[in-house]
């Protein structure tokens, strides 16, 4: 487990655990100003984020943070030297995994102690966040038709429908030129019906083509879905083309809008909350503020019966044995190893991807060296707590607690597969400033520095920055996270809805090959 409480502000730099060789600048520093720390001097000129060295690193030596190993130094680095891809070499180390050796079970509150929100409960007992209804597409032949059936309803058509968040299509690139059987198909199948049956969708469409080999009558039959009046299919080939599909899917909407916006809220536990954990644009505060705010909010989530689920399977390799130590279980631990391998031996050998080492350019002009140092932060968000299940991509996730689910690093990608999964809430730390939404559910951007929040306000939710600003602590942050979970999940707009975004993150993962 990843000990966050021993960071220590030293003036200019952020020392965060005494065996740590280096420090972490927290304002610029000068070629030759004094660091504070064993009488050190900064050899360079150092931006907010960066590294420096603390001490002499032979070649080779391994360069900690958080006491973590995050590269190796690839020269001789002096005491006072910046620290980053330049003299930082990726290479691969022994981790102990440890399986379900620091197991802590979580102190759950008594139910009548746990915190409340404002919920749709629906018919089945789940629990909305929001109110929607859903037109998917079975293939990109279908995307135009279900894209002009959603928009056919503006806010003027549904202005009698107050309780009605919206009609939104979700279109994708998929469904043809691709396996007609195995994980590919099986992948883009339990995504659209995680969709199609999510509890923050009164309503759903699913639209096909025809012919395309994601058969509409094969997700129906695979995913056990049955049609209704709550959901509804085409097939174009078979309702008279383009133009009298989208007649016939306005028509079917209008006849689900008096029943979807019969909805009232009501009082409901913290509980029925299930996050999804995302992190883009990450700099080098990352791992300092947000991340572990986030983490300290998801702590609290889980011990009121929530549900956190983090994902980006390539952004915790190299510290996954921080987690598979506290699985609740030797299988789910070797559960979380086996999906790395399949990342590390079968998807990703020998392509330039970010689990083999290289970080985005944003990361590494954000202050972070290559995919162990991005990694150290991203595993953060899920707190401290034990890993209760690992799920593929697009898996119902049904056991409460702090999860993982098998992603790309890709945000829309991997906040896809948690939607389809169930999360009714994204929670998405930014050093950098992602711009992001997720309909059908709001998505919360979490800032990790001042200067970008304020830059950025009008997407930025919550300034975790404060946190270095000393004028919160990383407890009273996560605090004032959860709180936000709670007031998001009971109605009040997020920045990215307020801006109506997440008309495009639709973005289910393609894993297999075109032809």
């Amino acid at each position: 487990m990843i000990n966050t409480s021993e960071k220590e502000v030293l003036g200019k730099v952020i020392q965060l655990h005494t065996s740590d060789n280096i420090v972490v600048a927290r304002t610029d520093i000068g070629l030759g100003e004094d660091i504070g720390i064993n009488g050190v001097k900064s050899r360079h000129q150092v931006t907010p984020g960066y590294k420096i060295a603390t001490r002499e690193i032979p070649s080779g030596a391994p360069i900690q943070k958080y006491n973590v190993v995050v590269g190796f130094a690839a020269k001789d680095i002096k005491p006072g030297e910046m620290v980053h891809s330049h003299n930082t070499e990726f290479r691969e180390f022994d981790r102990d995994y440890a399986h379900a050796s620091e197991y802590q079970p979580v102190d759950l509150l008594p139910e009548n102690e746990r915190a409340t929100f404002q919920g749709i409960v629906r018919d089945d007992g789940r629990v909305a966040t929001r109110n929607f209804i859903g037109i998917l597409s079975t293939v990109n032949c279908s995307a135009t038709v279900v894209r002009k059936i959603a928009d056919w309803f503006t806010p003027e058509r549904l202005v009698d429908y107050p309780n009605i968040d919206g009609v939104v299509s979700f279109a994708h690139s998929l469904g043809c030129g691709m396996e007609m059987s195995g994980e590919p198909m099986a992948l883009l199948r339990r995504t659209m019906a995680g969709y199609a049956r999510h509890p923050n969708l009164a309503g759903a469409l699913m639209v096909g083509l025809g012919c395309e080999r994601n058969q509409l009558s094969g997700v129906l039959k695979d995913e056990n879905l049955e049609t209704g009046s709550k959901f509804k299919t085409f097939v174009m080939q078979e309702s008279g083309g383009t133009r009298k599909t989208i007649e016939a899917g306005i028509e079917a909407v209008k006849g689900m809008l008096a029943e979807a916006n019969d909805v009232k809220r009501t009082t409901v536990s913290a509980s029925h909350i299930t996050v999804g954990l995302q992190c883009g644009g990450s700099d080098g505060f990352s791992s300092i503020t947000a991340n572990p705010a986030l983490g300290a909010a998801v702590d609290i989530l889980v011990r009121h019966g929530g549900t956190a689920i983090l994902s980006e399977t390539p952004e915790i390799y190299g510290v996954e044995h921080t987690l598979t130590r506290r699985a609740a279980t030797e299988d789910i631990g070797k559960k979380l190893v086996e999906r790395i391998r399949w990342w590390k031996d079968e998807y990703s050998v020998g392509r330039d991807v970010q689990i083999n080492g290289q970080v985005s350019p944003g990361n590494q002009a954000g202050g972070l060296a290559n995919i162990f140092e991005k990694s150290l932060g991203s595993s953060m968000k899920g707190g401290t707590g034990p890993l209760m299940a690992v799920y593929k991509y697009a898996e119902p996730v049904q056991t409460p607690g702090f999860v993982f689910m098998d992603t790309p690093g890709y945000d829309p990608v991997s906040a896809t597969g948690q939607i389809a999964g169930g999360a009714n809430l994204i929670a998405f730390t930014t050093g950098r400033g992602s711009m992001f939404g997720a309909k059908p559910v709001p998505s919360l951007k979490l800032a990790t520095n001042t200067a970008m929040f304020e830059r950025l306000e009008e997407d930025m939710d919550i300034n975790c920055g404060e946190i270095l600003d000393g004028t919160c602590t990383l407890q009273e942050m996560g605090q004032r996270i959860f709180e936000l979970f709670l007031a998001t999940a009971s109605g009040e707009s997020s920045k990215s809805e307020l801006l109506d975004l997440g008309d495009n993150e639709f973005v289910p993962w393609s894993i297999g090959i075109m032809s």
